[in-house]
C-alpha cells in the first residue's frame, strides 16, 4: 500500500469521524420540544419514532429504557399523553426543568399526577373516564362542580394559549382534562350534549360545512370512536346537529335554524319534537345567516348565550341586518318572552383567515362560577366585559387573548366541553 493510499484512507476516516461528530452535535442542539413535535407526527412510521426517541435519550443521558423505545407505539395519543407516558414508564420525574425541555412550559399538574401515582394515591372521582395516557386532571383541585375538557390537539397546536387558559382554570379551582382520539380542536361540536338530568346525547356529526374539501372531510372526528376511546356512555341520534348549535338552560334549549338545512329529510315540526324529547327541553329556534360565506357554521353559540331561561346575551342587533334575521329573532323573543341584552361585536376582514371568529364576545367559556371572556385589544372589550359582568354579578369574570385560535373560526365555547 502506497503512502498516498494510506494518507487517503486516513483522511477519509477523519472525514467520516468529523461527519459523525457533527451529526451528534446537531442531535444535541435540536431542542427536545421540537423532537416531541416530531415524535407525535402522525405521518411518521414507528421506526422513525424510535429513532427520534433514541436521539432524545442522548440528551437525557440514557434515562429512557431501551425496552420502552423498542416497544413504543403512538396510537391516537397527543403530545401531553406521550410526555406523561415517557415520564411514568421510565421513572423520570416531570420537574420544572424536564417540563420546559419537553413541553416548553412548566406544567405543575404533571408533577402532581406523577407523584400521586408514585404514592399510590387515588385520583379524584371524575364523571368522565379516560385512560392514564390522556388523563390530566390535577389532583390538587378540589372543586366538585363542572369539569372542562379540551381536545389534546389544543395543547399540541396552541400550547401557549392552552396554558394561559389552564392557568385561569387552576386559579379558580376548576377541574380540567383532555379528550383523546379527536381530529380537530372544536370539541364542543362533536362531543355529546349533556342534558340537565345528566344524560349524554350523541348527535350525528356530519356538518355540511366540512364537505367539499378533502382536508375538511378528513378533519371530521369519528364520534363513535371518541365515545369508545373515552368510555362515554351516550344515546346516539341520527339527527345531524353540532354541539355548538345547542344551548341549554333551565328547561330550554336554543338552536339555530341551520338544523333544518342539515336534516333536509325531516319535517321541521317532527324534528323539533324529537329534539325536545332527547334534550328534555323546550326548543327555541333562532335564525342563522343563510350564507355560509357570512356564517360558516351557523351555530347558536356564535350569536347568543343564556343568562337564565328568560334572558339572553346576544350579538348587538343592527338596523342594517337582513330582514329575515331581525324578524326571526324578534319572533323568538316575543314567543318565549325573552329579554335580549345586546353585546358589542365586530367583524374582521382577513383573506388568510376567512372564517375568523375575532370580534365575537358571546362565545365565552362558562363553568361553575367563572366566565372566561375573549378580548381582542379593541375599545369594545371594556364595554363587552361590563355588560357580561352586569348580567352575571355573582360570577367571576376573567379575560384571555384567544386570537390565534379565533383566526381559525372559533373561540372558547367552541374549544371546550363542559360536563357536570
Amino acid at each position: 500500500m502506497t503512502i498516498e493510499s494510506i494518507i487517503g484512507i486516513t483522511a477519509g476516516l477523519i472525514a467520516i469521524g468529523t461527519f459523525a461528530m457533527s451529526i451528534r452535535e446537531k442531535i444535541k442542539k435540536l431542542p427536545l420540544t421540537e423532537q416531541m413535535n416530531q415524535l407525535v407526527d402522525k405521518k411518521l412510521s414507528s421506526k422513525q419514532r424510535r429513532t427520534i426517541l433514541r436521539k432524545m435519550n442522548i440528551q437525557l443521558g440514557g434515562k429512557i429504557k431501551n425496552e420502552y423505545i423498542e416497544k413504543f407505539v403512538l396510537n391516537d395519543r397527543g403530545k401531553e399523553a406521550v410526555f406523561m407516558d415517557i415520564c411514568e414508564s421510565n421513572e423520570i420525574e416531570p420537574t420544572e426543568d424536564i417540563c420546559k425541555k419537553f413541553m416548553n412550559a412548566d406544567m405543575k399538574k404533571f408533577r402532581t399526577e406523577y407523584n400521586s401515582k408514585r404514592n399510590n394515591a387515588t385520583p379524584p372521582e371524575k364523571k368522565y373516564d379516560q385512560s392514564k395516557e390522556s388523563q390530566t386532571s390535577p389532583s390538587s383541585l378540589d372543586n366538585e362542580g363542572q369539569t372542562v375538557y379540551m381536545s389534546e390537539l389544543l395543547m399540541s397546536n396552541y400550547p401557549e394559549t392552552c396554558n394561559n387558559l389552564i392557568k385561569i382554570l387552576e386559579k379558580h379551582h376548576v377541574n380540567y382534562s383532555f379528550i383523546k382520539g379527536t381530529k380537530d380542536i372544536w370539541c364542543r361540536d362533536y362531543m355529546p350534549v349533556q342534558t340537565e338530568s345528566g344524560k349524554f346525547i350523541q348527535f350525528t356529526y356530519d356538518p355540511s360545512y366540512l364537505k367539499g374539501k378533502k382536508e375538511w372531510e378528513e378533519s371530521r372526528s369519528d364520534v363513535q370512536e371518541i365515545c369508545r376511546l373515552n368510555n362515554i356512555n351516550a344515546t346516539f341520534s341520527d339527527i345531524n346537529l353540532d354541539g355548538g348549535n345547542v344551548l341549554i338552560c333551565d328547561g330550554r334549549a336554543i338552536i339555530s335554524d341551520r338544523v333544518f338545512t342539515e336534516n333536509p329529510t325531516k319535517a321541521k315540526d317532527s324534528l323539533v319534537n324529537e329534539l325536545s324529547k332527547l334534550l328534555e327541553c323546550e326548543i327555541i329556534i333562532i335564525p342563522a345567516l343563510k350564507s355560509k360565506d357570512e356564517d360558516f357554521t351557523g351555530h347558536a353559540d356564535g350569536m347568543v348565550r343564556f343568562v337564565n331561561k328568560n334572558t339572553i346575551l346576544g350579538n348587538e342587533r343592527r338596523p342594517d341586518e337582513y330582514k329575515y334575521m331581525k324578524e326571526g329573532l324578534q319572533k323568538a323573543i316575543d314567543t318565549f318572552n325573552l329579554t335580549y341584552i345586546d353585546v358589542p361585536y365586530f367583524e374582521t376582514k382577513d383573506s388568510n383567515h376567512p372564517e375568523s371568529a375575532i370580534g365575537i364576545y358571546v362565545n365565552y367559556l362558562e363553568v361553575n362560577d367563572l366566565i372566561v371572556v375573549p378580548v381582542f385589544g379593541r375599545e369594545e372589550d371594556a364595554q363587552a366585559i361590563e355588560i357580561i359582568h352586569k348580567a352575571f354579578p355573582n360570577k367571576q369574570i376573567e379575560t384571555i387573548n384567544y386570537n390565534d385560535v379565533a383566526k381559525e373560526g372559533g373561540l372558547l365555547n367552541c374549544t371546550t366541553w363542559v360536563v357536570k
